[in-house]
């Protein structure tokens, strides 16, 4: 019966158990979630069909177990919760009703920022300290964060998103000690457990995604400026080759007449086909048959060399964009095109 239930995904087993509860427990549950979680729930409860008795009792049994296994860990610790575990299920069971727990009761950092409008945030933490401001961005959505850091002065913007961008582990008690200022200043309270690791060039990259191009440019000039490996590494990310179907028709041409055909070749090999179509439609049929059998007379070629080829393409994208003879589609909304 337990293993039928770990087949199941978590919105159907809540499903069977509200089900199960019977319809005035689930008013009840209702009324301490979100829209958004009643609708899913709902829709799932609508697709169950059948359930068989053995499904409602392993369901059910899981819960009561998690319940127990609460209450043990709020009482006397994860450790102390585990050891009396044990002794009633076993290392193997206690060990799953320990991890299954935690992954529920776990919050994550500054999760109640994420509720916070952007520009009341940034009134907040603008007088913080740069690596405080870059944290607390670190574990927002990227949307959010970059709405807060586009109102930032232009010295601190740059700052905080270097920061971000070499971050790695942050040990809880910062987090914390963090956290309780805005707990002050929000009237909202967290609980942070474990090490938490965020940041990094890929959560730097998300955030430039959706600002506006002279924010974005700003940013990356300061990188430059103090690291330029790390701004390398930056650009890099922002733009992959793949992304070139994001392209309208006339910047892809523009791109492919500053690529040389053995070049592009290379780059397309191992693409997906979509990628390649889209390539093909923006070029002379003589072009294109050409192009092919480059990429046919070449035959197996190095992963390496393929994405050095690629990036190289991404290069003159880069470059093209910032002369602004093209324009890269981006989150921020401000790169529309007014006819």
């Amino acid at each position: 019966m337990a293993r039928q239930a770990e087949q199941l995904t978590s919105r159907r087993k809540a499903a069977i158990l509200l089900v199960a509860m019977g319809p005035e427990s689930v008013a009840k549950i209702f009324k301490n979630l979100r829209e958004d979680e009643i609708e899913a729930i709902t829709l799932e409860i609508a697709r169950l069909g059948k359930i068989t008795p053995d499904q409602r009792r392993s369901i059910v049994a899981e819960f009561y177990e998690m319940c127990m296994a609460q209450e043990v860990i709020s009482e006397g610790g994860i450790d102390q919760a585990r050891l009396a575990l044990e002794a009633a299920f076993g290392p193997e069971r206690a060990a799953e009703m320990v991890n299954k727990v935690i992954q529920t009761m776990q919050v994550l950092p500054f999760d109640f920022v994420k509720k916070t409008d952007p520009t009341q945030l940034r009134s907040f933490i603008q007088d913080e300290h740069p690596q405080t401001i870059a944290l607390i961005l670190a574990h927002l959505n990227a949307g959010q964060a970059a709405a807060v850091i586009s109102g930032l002065p232009q010295e601190l913007r740059a700052e905080v998103a270097r920061r971000i961008a070499i971050m790695d582990r942050t040990p809880p008690e910062v987090i914390r000690e963090i956290e309780k200022v805005l707990e002050r200043k929000l009237s909202s309270s967290v609980v942070s457990q474990g090490f938490s690791t965020v940041g990094g060039v890929k959560s730097l990259v998300e955030v430039l995604n959706f600002v506006d191009r002279t924010t974005e440019k700003t940013i990356l000039e300061s990188l430059t400026e103090q690291n330029p490996e790390l701004a390398d590494e930056v650009k890099k990310l922002m733009f992959v080759f793949e992304d070139i179907i994001l392209l309208d028709d006339a910047s892809i041409q523009k791109v492919l007449r500053e690529v040389d055909g053995k070049e592009l070749a290379l780059a397309l090999k191992g693409v997906n086909e979509e990628v390649q179509a889209r390539i093909y439609k923006n070029m002379s049929e003589r072009a294109m048959n050409m192009l092919r059998e480059d990429m046919e007379f070449m035959g197996p070629v190095r992963l390496r060399n393929v994405e050095e080829a690629q990036q190289r393409i991404v290069g003159v994208i880069r470059r093209l964009e910032e002369q602004g003879e093209i324009i890269v589609a981006r989150g921020g909304g401000g790169d529309e095109v007014i006819v």
